[in-house]
């Protein structure tokens, strides 16, 4: 553990502190790191409230005449089509349009969701052909569409308006849709660029119910128009986290809100759902709050799977289902998925780990086989990315022809900039920073691309990005760590992209007491002493390995000195609760 490069995040000024009084010198630290720096940014982050910090969705350029269109395509008994992704993030959306669009009374509306394996992402010139033999009037996509530039000319083509909704990195060339909701478009005006393509679907619905509430009609819902509105906010909370988009401004509020709706959702496939995954009791019952924790480890991955593995309508179709036995067996048919999805990723990790002997010295690894299913690859490279901390392309055969590939970066390398510099590669591609995916023109173009790559690589970033980094939010002293800190700083949830969890230093922390514990020793629990006789209580996972970085149980003793990176958090047994420290890095003082 030691190895890795601890970077502290430096001091406000002073007069932030001055500005902030009230605030524990800790809290206003953290505030002010996350960029939260006048008061109305600090309130809307710790008390965030839906009457007030959710946007008017018109405030889309695009959303009057994308509400217009719809309207009148109920009015002329058009035919919509709703085409989505198969991810977490694009089935969220879909289902939110699905229920949108069956509540406002469009009869005629119909959801497409692309086969990874054989369609791949985003629209398809076959599939829009399908579209026009079936005599559809609209295209509505969900979380794709903005790369799309020649389906939508060939949709264009066909008499079909196509409305764009989508989060995703923009390209050179935007489409010429008849609409497009995309809060990244250089001259969109809505406030808010971090939402999620869940997100901005809902904005649409919004923008929908206020419409037909406007109109004087009746939902077909038993719910009004505002409380069928916050019901779906559990799809935004699983699409947000799902797809790491910053939880700060809106997207945090939506996410916030959709956690409390997740809870206590009523949809019968979600509730089937935690039951196979281990978060319900028989009874109804959940084993344990759901957060955004919950949902990244446990829902969305079994969401993906489906797509994955199979096909994404089953994800699907378990949202927006009314009939729990069929329900029950698509909950089982995805956490088998799942359970595949587990076995098929650890047995293509070990043939990826034996190409990487000959690229050790490359900033950026590739790996790839002709049998790995297309569905994998990205979950292959993300694996490998944590290990070795370097970014990685994983690629499979896609046909005879194609090879479709996935990346994860590291901080750092700006992985879909860095495909955008080179756009004669690919077909196709797309993602984020982060993340990528993309299908080659040719196979010829690999050793070429993993040439440019390297290189890319190389004038992005400094020497320390392959070193693994901890960013530190703040020093600490332990004795200063109490039920109010935690209090406070539990408003600060939910976790995830843009405010992670975060992570304290305290130096010259004397060790107490030390034992192992778990089933097989693997564990390290501490108690220690700051800068007072107090005691604190110190958990740290597998430090206790000689499998491990380094095993702490056999390298500590009673009275070293430690400096320590660790998270604050509560350990609840037979009905105590105590403040316990999660061990995240240590090192003894004097090394």
């Amino acid at each position: 553990m030691s190895e890795k490069v601890w970077n502290i995040l430096d001091e406000p000024p002073e007069e932030f502190y001055d500005e902030h009084p009230e605030l524990p010198t800790v809290v206003a630290r953290l505030l002010y790191h996350r960029g939260l720096r006048t008061q109305e940014e600090i309130d809307e982050f710790l008390h965030p409230d839906y009457s007030e910090d959710i946007h008017n969705p018109f405030l889309f350029n695009h959303m009057e005449q994308t509400v217009d269109r719809i309207f009148e395509a109920i009015d002329n008994d058009e035919n919509i089509v709703i085409y989505g992704d198969y991810d977490a993030d694009g089935v969220s959306a879909a289902t939110i349009l699905h229920q949108t669009l069956e509540a406002i009374g469009v009869e005629n509306f119909d959801i497409y969701l692309p086969h990874r394996e054989t369609e791949g992402y985003g629209l398809n010139k076959k599939t829009i052909e399908s579209f026009v033999e079936a005599e559809a009037d609209i295209i509505i996509t969900c979380d794709c569409g903005i790369s799309d530039t020649e389906e939508v000319a060939l949709a264009n083509e066909k008499d079909l308006d196509v409305i764009i909704t989508d989060h995703h990195s923009i390209p050179e060339n935007i489409p010429d849709a008849y609409s497009i909701l995309h809060p990244k478009i250089e001259e969109e005006q809505y406030p808010d660029q971090t939402l999620s393509g869940g997100a901005v679907a809902f904005k649409l619905a919004q923008g929908l119910l206020h419409r037909h509430k406007e109109l004087d009609q009746e939902l077909n819902s038993k719910h009004s128009h505002e409380a069928m509105e916050k019901w779906m906010l559990d799809m935004v909370a699983i699409a947000n986290v799902a797809d790491m988009v910053p939880l700060k401004g809106e997207a945090r509020t939506l996410t916030k809100y959709g956690l409390v709706v997740l809870n206590k959702t009523k949809r019968i496939g979600l509730k089937k759902l935690f039951l196979e995954a281990g978060i319900m009791e028989d009874d109804g019952t959940l084993k344990n709050e759901v957060n955004s924790g919950t949902i990244g480890f446990q829902i969305a991955p079994r969401i993906n799977a489906a797509g994955r593995l199979n096909h994404a309508n089953v994800a699907y179709k378990l949202m927006t289902t009314d009939s729990g036995v069929e329900a029950t067996d698509l909950a089982y048919e995805l956490n088998q998925n799942n359970r595949n999805r587990k076995k098929i990723v650890k047995d293509c990790l070990e043939e990826a780990k034996t190409q990487l002997e000959e690229q050790k010295n490359n900033p950026v690894l590739f790996v790839k086989d002709k049998d790995w299913k297309t569905g994998i690859v990205g979950l292959i490279a993300s694996k490998i990315k944590e290990e070795f901390h370097k970014p990685v392309i994983a690629m499979a055969k896609n046909g005879d022809e194609e090879i479709t590939g996935s990346g994860r970066s590291i901080k750092g390398f700006n992985l879909i900039k860095s495909l955008q510099e080179i756009p004669d590669y690919f077909s196709t591609f797309g993602g984020h920073p982060m993340a990528c995916g993309f299908t080659l023109k040719s196979q010829d173009k690999l050793e070429d691309l993993q040439n440019e790559l390297n290189e890319k690589f190389k004038k992005q970033t400094g020497e320390n990005a392959l070193k693994k980094q901890i960013l530190v939010d703040a020093k600490i002293d332990l004795d200063n760590i109490d039920w109010e800190l935690y209090d406070i700083l539990e408003s600060f949830r939910p976790f995830g992209m843009g405010n992670k969890k975060p992570k304290y230093l305290a130096e010259d922390v004397e060790v107490h007491s030390l034992k192992s514990i778990g089933s097989k020793g693997n564990h390290l629990k501490m108690q220690v002493k700051h800068n007072s006789s107090k005691i604190h209580n110190m958990i740290g996972w597998n430090l206790c390995s000689d499998n491990g970085d380094k095993n702490w149980c056999k390298l500590l003793t009673k009275g070293d000195k430690i400096n320590t990176i660790f998270e604050i958090g509560v350990n609840e047994w037979r009905g105590n609760r105590n403040l316990q420290m999660t061990i995240k890095d240590l090192r003894k003082t004097d090394e």
